[in-house]
Formats: structure tokens, C-alpha cells, sequence
């Protein structure tokens, strides 16, 4: 089995929090920042005003499940941190991975929107 490719440190997140840019929708919030590095990074922040630790888990899952899917359709060498906002947690995989693109579109790092 392959590692997943994650952000864990808190240096990384605060790193990309600061140097990165962000846009939001309704559920999600997407900061990027472009690195040297070949590959893609993803950090996942879901807070307790999404709900339990069942639901936050959850949407933790549906957010890794979007962007394991779409990697292929990502430019390279990006670290990515995605906030869920309290909306995320009544989200099923389809709508969270629409908001997943949506942002993606908006940071134009989908090689589509090239």
C-alpha cells in the first residue's frame, strides 16, 4: 500500500496558510501553494463546528476520496490545504467533490481550465 501524500507538520500548514492563496465556497475553503517539488500535497482541517468526530471524519474521508480521483487532472507540484466550513458536513461525495473542482477551477490548477 502507498503512502498518501499529506501534509502533517503544523510548519507546512502555517507555511502554505501564509504564502498560499485562498478561495472559498459555501462548504469548503482551498489554500494553494505552488512548490518546486514534482507531486501534489494535500492537507485536510476540519474543526469541531462541523459536527462529532464521526461526521468530521467523514468529511476528512470525502475530501481525500475527491482529490485522490482527481490528481491525475491537477497541475504538478502544488501543496494544497482545504478548511471544511460547518456546511461540509451534511455533503455527500458528489456535491463535496462539485466544491472540490469548483475550487480547484478557481485556483486554476485543473489542467482542463488551462
Amino acid at each position: 500500500m502507498r503512502k498518501f501524500p499529506s501534509i502533517k507538520k503544523r510548519a507546512d500548514f502555517q507555511e502554505v496558510y501564509h504564502t498560499g492563496k485562498s478561495y472559498a465556497n459555501k462548504e469548503l475553503v482551498m489554500y494553494v501553494r505552488r512548490t518546486e517539488v514534482p507531486g501534489h500535497r494535500i492537507g485536510i482541517s476540519v474543526s469541531k463546528k462541523v459536527g462529532n468526530s464521526v461526521v468530521r471524519h467523514r468529511v476528512t474521508r470525502l475530501i481525500r476520496e475527491s482529490f485522490r480521483l482527481n490528481r491525475e487532472r491537477l497541475t504538478d507540484g502544488l501543496d494544497i490545504v482545504v478548511v471544511a466550513r460547518a456546511a461540509a458536513g451534511a455533503l455527500d461525495y458528489k456535491n463535496m467533490e462539485r466544491a472540490f473542482l469548483h475550487l480547484c477551477g478557481l485556483h486554476n490548477i485543473s489542467r482542463e481550465s488551462k
